[in-house]
């Protein structure tokens, strides 16, 4: 059966791989960034491979931008059944140094986007009796020098995520949460580029922390998210993965 499933920041790293994957499951892909441009690669990745996406432009933590986002999926691809919330921003900072706009920007995007997706593709899950919910976390979460606002948004992901499975579950709908690691991605590259380091100099070091030795790709979360998105996870919700090469990632 086809689904339709929308991917939240899809227009590179982590959810650009996520919505690659999922398509490559056989469902239909609603490739969401704030600009629809921005999705042009993603897209043009998965109709080359045979699948059917479409590229969606709107700022998440919008409610009027996301309730047109999601009907507009509706009327092009069908209802949205799967919903990955991945549309997320960084603005790194020690406490003393961070403003109010690098807080509340933050916590808009991840846990008000997060939630405004989420209350408008559940209303098409639960019609339908059946619905994934996948929500990126992060090691962050449990703690991370100069992001005290990134690591609340990401503690309270797994929050919204364990209340979402406890009152969805009775809908046939799922909801869980992966928290990667160190993943080489855009933003990690950001991150190097930062602090005053090569970027392969930074994997390198961070993988010396990793006990698989290694540093993720977003390879590696898609294939996490492909599981909870997949019919064998319907008895699995509510829960955390972390994917980080190791306990202690």
């Amino acid at each position: 059966m086809t689904r339709t499933a929308i991917v939240t920041g899809a227009a590179r790293g982590i959810s650009a791989a996520t919505a690659r994957r999922l398509a490559a499951d056989g469902n239909a892909v609603a490739v969401l960034d704030l600009e629809a441009g921005q999705c042009a690669a993603t897209v043009a990745a998965i109709t080359d491979a045979g699948g059917r996406a479409i590229a969606v432009g709107a700022n998440v933590a919008d409610a009027r931008a996301v309730t047109e986002a999601v009907a507009h999926v509706e009327a092009e691809l069908g209802a949205p059944t799967i919903l990955v919330n991945n549309a997320g921003i960084i603005r790194d900072n020690l406490l003393f140094k961070m403003t109010e706009d690098d807080w509340d920007s933050v916590l808009s995007v991840h846990l008000r986007g997060a939630f405004l997706m989420s209350r408008a593709v559940q209303a098409h899950q639960v019609a339908a009796g059946w619905g994934r919910i996948v929500n990126l976390s992060s090691t962050s979460a449990l703690g991370n020098r100069g992001q005290a606002n990134y690591a609340a948004a990401k503690a309270g992901m797994q929050g919204f995520t364990k209340t979402l499975a406890i009152e969805l579950g009775r809908f046939g709908v799922t909801a869980n949460a992966i928290a990667p690691g160190f993943i080489v991605t855009d933003m990690t590259r950001a991150t190097a580029e930062r602090v005053g380091v090569g970027f392969e100099d930074f994997i390198a070091q961070n993988a010396k922390e990793i006990p698989v030795g290694r540093a993720g790709y977003p390879e590696d979360i898609a294939a996490a998210a492909s599981f909870f998105c997949s019919e064998e996870a319907g008895f699995v919700s509510g829960q955390v993965l972390y994917v980080a090469g190791g306990p202690r990632a």
